[in-house]
């Protein structure tokens, strides 16, 4: 797994595009996410501005215990919520993975709850990524 600064987790696999998005979404839900959005990043470029872009998908992933308590500790949070996840395919025809690290994203909420919450799913997207890595 590597470490984008801080903000981020990520990997690459040497798997398609779509076995990855398939990979992504049952290690997410394994870790007690749904995924609430799935936004084709090529697809949507196309339509709205017929340029032509690499595969790419944001998956909006939501662990409904850990946002309901995110909410009840400051509402303005949904600002900042869903965790998402990113696979895109490489120039490589490899499948590139990263998911938001929460510590970072909520540290600009200075709420001690928060970071509570935050350090918990970060922990959960971090065997996100792991699971997706291994196998």
């Amino acid at each position: 797994m590597e470490k984008l600064g801080e903000y981020a987790f990520s990997t690459v696999l040497d798997a398609s595009y779509d076995e990855a998005i398939s990979k992504v979404t049952d290690a997410l839900k394994k870790e007690g996410f749904g995924v609430l959005t799935e936004i084709d990043v090529k697809a949507t470029l196309k339509k709205k501005l017929d340029k032509d872009f690499r595969k790419y998908v944001i998956v909006g992933a939501c662990n409904p215990q850990y946002a309901h308590r995110s909410l009840q500790a400051d509402l303005d949070v949904g600002l900042l919520l869903p965790c998402n996840v990113i696979v895109y395919e490489t120039d490589d025809q490899k499948a590139y993975i990263s998911a938001i690290n929460p510590v970072s994203a909520l540290g600009v909420i200075k709420n001690e709850e928060l970071r509570k919450i935050a350090e918990e799913v970060s922990t959960k997207l971090k065997r996100v990524i792991d699971d997706v890595a291994k196998g």
